[in-house]
């Protein structure tokens, strides 16, 4: 069950940091190789922050040692 719930929260944190990456360069109208290179540090970050996010939310809530 541990392993699925980790699976779960990859997706959801991936999807995230994809979400933010594409509205970053809708907002920013940007197409192809240059919007690879932007979008792929964004969606990394987001989904970093996303994670430790609810790592730290968990953690705080007893959820999790």
């Amino acid at each position: 069950m541990s392993i699925l719930l980790n699976i779960l929260a990859i997706v959801a944190c991936g999807a995230a940091g994809a979400g933010a990456a594409y509205g970053v360069l809708a907002l920013l109208d940007v197409h192809g190789l240059a919007g690879a290179f932007i979008a792929a540090p964004v969606g990394m970050v987001v989904a970093s922050a996303a994670w430790v996010a609810g790592a730290t939310a968990l953690r705080a809530a007893g959820w999790i040692r």
